[in-house]
């Protein structure tokens, strides 16, 4: 039932600072930090976390307890625009690496700078101003029936204030500390970042990387989603793996250009991986992600008739504070504004056609997206499958009305992209004003701050996307981009059938058999999809995880207590881990030597040890932390 007569804790008539110079400030400098993070986490490992509650312990502590400033808004506002860059990246990391990869293929020049921005920009504006006229339905009287997780954790975190000084410094050690493991590994090369053992008998190997972020994802998933990502990994390395040697012999089968035991005996098992067991992996993220997408379909559907419903008769402006949204008339121009910048623009690959499609499911699924994040929070939101159905609709519909296969190919990514980040920050948006409207926060200004850490996610993006592709490029080992490169492979084969439809198809069976088995599917895909070497530096996190949640502590509160310290220990290693891989990426395109291999390198003896490290530092800021 909803809750009647709700009382923020600022109330509605009492005004704080809120919208200032210096929350806009340190809320871009989050903005930047977490998105060039999540971005450089989520092409390598395909996961991103989100960076909310880290951004409003440091925008507590830094607030509160460094400059002893004590308005609670105006730490949320630094939460609120800080988080748009995570949001940001998690929707363009999706797509838009795919423009890339056909680059780097010669089947068209590589994308401007100032389309990757525009895309971000126009996607990420479009997701807020899609999210205004949604706000009083699903915020205001949905209160007592959408939870909103992240977004009432971070209220929770900014009323627990006085906190926030001792929290803020274990985020900051855990930057600190992943850095330094990050550069040593990978900087330095002192340190193999991978422990690896073949296994001859059974025609396979077994690995694990031993960077800082696969464990904090690791803790901060927990136990059974890091499981499931495992156990694709096992069913992929362990099981598919040696069959395709074993019985594929002197066999040269499509995509491979060579025997299987010749690519076998040349490349080892991560050979047959990206030829065979990589497009299985592809066939079960898309059919996980569609499956997610049916599954949800009647609560859609609902959600969709109730928000059109919750918005009739709504103004765009209440008359106290706590009511005030952005003029309605301001957000249609808006929106019109963007459509028509993303049509008219020419270094822009959208049509008509397209800029109709962005309309038409930017705010179905921005509204989906909203509802579903408030149900079920930001980690369960089916975005992958909202991409997937967006990508499959926009190139059918491109492959139909144009003639140049390339332009419709890159509009379809476009579009998809477009659509991908409007959802994601459609969802980011909500959790926010949730956030602010549990707090007594002025609308308003939450949405011309969620616009400003947007704008800046965008410029930031672009740097960050063209920096990782030329310092490594997509696809590599390096980064992986695993949702670039299934969307990739979907546009192509929509456009030109040259995909190993046989292996898709088993990679889309064995995600409807684990759906029948009622697991998640998506984790157990990625699993599947990514080498075996990152689940399982991932399944060492949640390991950990696991045993913080299971170890006998004095009370309840003290074990949620530790557990959350970890969190914000693992939120700090992912922060400093990007960060430096970013700072590398700098360093190879202008190229800048850091490497002392060839003098110095203690190899996997090394990793070992740095492996060894990194679960005790987890354990020293979670389940031996002191309570504070």
């Amino acid at each position: 039932m909803k809750e009647e007569n709700f009382k923020p804790y600022i109330p509605a008539d009492k005004v704080t600072p809120e919208l200032t110079a210096l929350s806009v400030i340190l809320g871009i400098l989050l903005a930047v930090i977490f998105g060039a993070a999540n971005a450089y986490l989520g092409l390598r490992v395909g996961m991103t976390v989100s960076a909310s509650i880290p951004a409003a312990v440091i925008s507590m502590g830094v607030l509160r307890v460094i400059l002893s400033r004590n308005s609670i808004l105006e730490s949320n506002m630094v939460q609120t625009i800080g988080s748009a860059g995570e949001s940001l990246a998690a929707g363009a990391i999706f797509t838009l690496p795919v423009l890339y990869l056909w680059a780097g293929e010669g089947k068209m020049d590589n994308p401007s700078v100032a389309t990757i921005t525009i895309i971000c920009l126009c996607g990420g504006v479009l997701g807020i101003l899609f999210m205004v006229p949604l706000r009083n339905a699903l915020i205001v009287k949905e209160h007592g029936v959408l939870p909103y997780p992240e977004g009432t954790a971070c209220a929770e975190v900014l009323l627990a204030g006085e906190e926030g000084g001792s929290n803020a410094a274990t985020v900051f050690i855990g930057m600190g500390f992943a850095a330094i493991v990050k550069f040593v590994i990978d900087g330095l090369g002192a340190v193999a970042g991978t422990i690896a053992a073949p296994i001859k008998a059974f025609k396979t190997e077994v690995s694990a990387e031993i960077y800082p972020a696969l464990l904090g994802v690791g803790y901060i998933c927990g136990p059974k989603i890091s499981s499931y990502m495992f156990a694709g990994g096992v069913l992929g390395w362990l099981v598919l793996i040696p069959l395709i040697v074993t019985f594929g012999g002197d066999t040269i089968l499509y995509p491979g250009t060579d025997t299987i035991a010749q690519m076998y005996a040349d490349g080892g098992a991560g050979a047959i991986w990206g030829s065979y067991v990589r497009y299985i992996g592809a066939g079960a993220v898309a059919a996980g992600g569609i499956l997610s997408l049916i599954k949800s379909l009647p609560l859609i559907i609902t959600t969709f008739r109730d928000a059109i419903k919750g918005m009739r008769g709504a103004g765009a402006a209440g008359s106290q504070r706590t009511e005030k949204d952005l003029d309605f008339k301001v957000v249609g121009l808006g929106i019109l504004a963007l459509i028509l910048v993303l049509w008219l623009v020419p270094v822009v690959p959208v049509s008509i056609v397209g800029a109709i499609i962005i309309v038409v499911f930017g705010f179905f699924f921005a509204t989906v997206s909203s509802r579903m994040v408030g149900l079920v929070g930001s980690s369960n939101n089916p975005v992958s499958g909202m991409a997937i159905a967006t990508l499959l609709f926009a190139t059918m519909c491109l492959k139909a009305t144009s003639s140049d296969m390339t332009a419709g190919m890159q509009g379809a990514i476009a579009i998809g992209s477009i659509i991908c980040i409007i959802a994601c920050i459609a969802g980011d948006t909500s959790q926010d004003l949730k956030t602010g409207y549990i707090l007594g926060a002025t609308p308003v200004k939450q949405q011309i701050g969620e616009i400003l850490g947007t704008v800046v996610a965008a410029v930031t993006m672009s740097g960050v996307l063209y920096l990782l592709s030329t310092a490594w490029g997509y696809g590599s080992t390096e980064l992986p981009a695993p949702q670039a490169t299934l969307m990739k492979m979907i546009v192509e084969g929509v456009m030109d059938g040259n995909l190993p439809w046989a292996l898709i198809f088993a990679g889309a069976f064995i995600a409807v058999i684990i759906e029948i088995l009622g697991i998640s599917v998506l984790p157990v895909a990625i699993g599947l999809y990514l080498p075996l070497e990152l689940s399982a530096g991932i399944m060492v996190g949640g390991l950990i995880r696991l045993y913080a949640d299971k170890k006998k502590e004095a009370s309840e509160e003290s074990r949620k207590v530790k557990v959350n310290n970890g969190i914000l220990f693992s939120s700090g290693m992912i922060a400093g881990e990007g960060l430096v891989g970013v700072l590398l990426a700098i360093f190879a395109v202008f190229g800048v030597k850091t490497d002392i291999s060839g003098v110095f390198s203690t190899g996997m003896i090394g990793g070992i040890v740095v492996l060894v490290l990194l679960v005790l530092a987890i354990l020293k800021f979670s389940v031996f932390s002191k309570e504070k």
